[in-house]
């Protein structure tokens, strides 16, 4: 039988393996908060555990994390981190300094994607497999390791990392109960102790999943819309023919904010497809009713993709109009785009 990795496990799954063991329950929080310290990788050094519980552990037990196989530093700052999974796979992690000491780490949630967005560099990878929670998990302590390892210096662990993003490789909600169960993990007030405020999720719109989210998680949601009808969403996201604009929308009005809080629409700007002025008003004219920022991201163009970046007066225009409708619209600029690391870019080659 193979042995449970503990750091696969949220608290209330720990407690019930110690149970297994024949130790109380109340061991659970102790040996749990060892675990979510980075550089823990074995159990010898979880030195604020007795050791003949470290000893039984070892034991019946691994600490599995991932191996940190290429880091790459952009012009702007971003850091883009290859991370290699025990079955030799490899997924990206983005981390986005932004003012101050503040940072933003975007996380993957599978190894390639199968929702086959034709702009994606990730979706050219196909989809190989989901993570698993301590996958999900482990790419954040990884990052943490590698700014402390670096002379990054913060008061308590909590501080290095301000905002996680699920924008990285796959679609989180196609991977759902792995990363229900990491954000229990990131989330637990004994560990990193993200809140429902500092964590965002963002999908190509299951619509089943964003319902259950709105019931289970209630983090932050950002929709990928990038394009305000049907015909051209779906010849752009195949996913649109499965849960169409309509539906999507509609969940999204459901949706429940907290106070002062939006829905994220993202909409990527390609030439010629999706950014005429025609195109302006309409997505205006769908998201009306809906409490939400829109970002729009020119495109990041690859030799192997066909699209292109609209011209700077066509972006502004199409900003312009949305504004005038009211609507909360900035033009986000790549970060990292030189090292791979931008919006779709991500594409598991370390």
């Amino acid at each position: 039988m193979k042995r449970p990795d503990l750091t696969n496990l949220t608290r209330h799954q720990l407690s019930e393996f110690l149970s297994g063991l024949g130790l109380p329950s109340s061991r659970s929080s102790q040996v749990f908060a060892a675990l979510q310290r980075p550089g823990i990788c074995n159990f010898s050094q979880m030195v604020d555990v007795k050791r003949d519980l470290r000893l039984l552990l070892a034991e019946h037990a691994d600490i599995c994390r991932l191996s940190l196989d290429k880091v790459e530093q952009s012009r702007d700052g971003t850091i883009k981190y290859a991370f290699r999974l025990s079955d030799g796979n490899l997924i990206e992690s983005v981390l986005i300094p932004a003012e101050g000491e503040r940072h933003t780490l975007c996380v993957s949630s599978q190894v390639g994607c199968a929702m086959g967005c034709k702009f994606c560099l990730t979706g050219t990878m196909g989809f190989t497999r989901n993570l698993q929670a301590s996958e999900i998990v482990n790419q954040v302590f990884g990052v943490i390791a590698h700014m402390i390892d670096g002379g990054v210096r913060r008061t308590t662990v909590r501080e290095y990392i301000n905002n996680l993003v699920f924008m990285g490789m796959g679609e989180p909600l196609a991977n759902y109960e792995n990363l229900s169960c990491a954000l229990d993990i990131l989330m637990d007030e004994k560990g990193l102790e993200f809140t429902e405020r500092r964590i965002t999720v963002s999908t190509c719109g299951i619509v089943p999943k964003i319902k259950k989210m709105a019931t289970d998680l209630r983090v932050n949601l950002a929709i990928s819309l990038h394009a305000a009808d049907d015909k051209t969403r779906s010849g752009l996201m195949p996913v649109n023919t499965a849960y169409p604009l309509e539906n999507l929308l509609a969940v999204c009005r459901d949706y429940p904010l907290a106070k002062k809080k939006v829905i994220l629409i993202e909409y990527i700007l390609l030439k010629g497809i999706n950014d005429r002025e025609s195109d302006a008003l309409q997505l205006a004219e769908k998201l009306t009713g809906l409490s939400c920022r829109i970002n729009l991201l020119p495109y990041n163009e690859s030799e192997s993709l066909p699209y292109r970046c609209p011209e700077e007066e066509d972006i502004a225009g199409f900003q312009s109009i949305l504004r005038q409708a009211g609507f909360r619209t900035f033009i986000r600029s790549s970060r990292g785009a030189d090292i791979s690391a931008a919006c779709g870019q991500l594409a598991g080659k370390g």
